[in-house]
């Protein structure tokens, strides 16, 4: 059943500070690159080594990832996430929506079902991919405990409480979701956003947004493109993910940036009232 929706104000005032954690800031590959010798991935600087993309929010008591990819365990452990409120999910690639097994263990914790927020695209990807998951009949103890919540661009909706933005982005020719939550935005595996989705965040405080490399990329902002797109939307603060190992090194990339503009990296945290 869809999650509860509700009018969202454009600008929105938390009782307590947002706290977001970039768990993951790589490619679908990571960094290293499997096989791969260039200085990137042979660089020692524990911020050029990234696992696959995602993100984790704490408000409070409250606990939500942004996607699940192949690191999410990984993830979880190395943020000492002990419980888990949902997890929004961007889109149905893999190293967005891979880790949904692990998501056991914090069943068992609470012996409560996982809500999961996504399009109804998204959910029917997972249904395919995680049949066993979903089954309707002779369903196999100890499977991950999953209930799917429908949402969209056009409506807002809560989580545990919390009121969230969906904003809509092309990655190349798919539709994928990013997600605004008061003064703080998240877009990854962004190409395009439309005028009119771009409204739901322009003036946020703290932005976080995919940059691929240097190259033009069919589906993914390179890094001028992000930085035009921070410049036309104008937050406090921008993080830079989702990067791959030919942007370079971050010591030497982050020189290059505007002063408002971070590289990210895995663990980075970051403060939004």
């Amino acid at each position: 059943m869809p999650a509860p929706c509700f009018h969202l104000k454009s600008h929105i005032t938390l009782a307590t500070e947002l706290e977001i954690i970039l768990t993951g800031t790589g490619t679908s590959q990571g960094v290293p690159v499997i096989g791969c010798e260039c200085e990137v991935c042979t660089s020692v600087d524990e911020r050029d080594k990234r696992l696959r993309t995602a993100a984790l929010i704490r408000y409070g008591d409250i606990r939500i990832a942004i996607d699940c990819g192949p690191d999410f365990r990984q993830q979880m452990l190395r943020s000492q996430t002990r419980r888990l409120d949902a997890i929004l999910i961007t889109h149905e690639h893999n190293d967005h929506i891979i880790g949904m097994d692990d998501v056991r263990p914090f069943n068992f914790q609470n012996w409560t079902d996982m809500p999961v927020y996504c399009t109804p695209r998204v959910q029917q990807s997972l249904i395919r991919r995680f049949a066993y998951v979903f089954a309707a009949e002779n369903r196999y103890p100890g499977a991950p405990m999953v209930r799917l919540h429908a949402i969209s661009k056009d409506e807002p909706f809560r989580v545990a409480g919390l009121e969230v933005q969906p904003v809509e982005a092309m990655h190349g020719r798919m539709p994928v979701l990013g997600f605004r939550i008061g003064q703080f935005a998240y877009l990854t595996d962004v190409r395009s956003v439309a005028p009119g989705e771009l409204e739901k965040v322009k003036g946020v405080r703290k932005l976080v947004i995919s940059a691929l490399h240097r190259r033009e990329h069919h589906s993914h902002l390179n890094l001028q493109q992000a930085l035009e797109l921070i410049g036309q939307l104008g937050p406090e603060r921008a993080y830079l993910t989702h990067i791959s190992h030919r942007m370079g090194r971050h010591e030497e990339v982050q020189q290059e940036l505007p002063e408002n503009v971070t590289l990210g990296y895995d663990g980075l945290k970051i403060v939004c009232a």
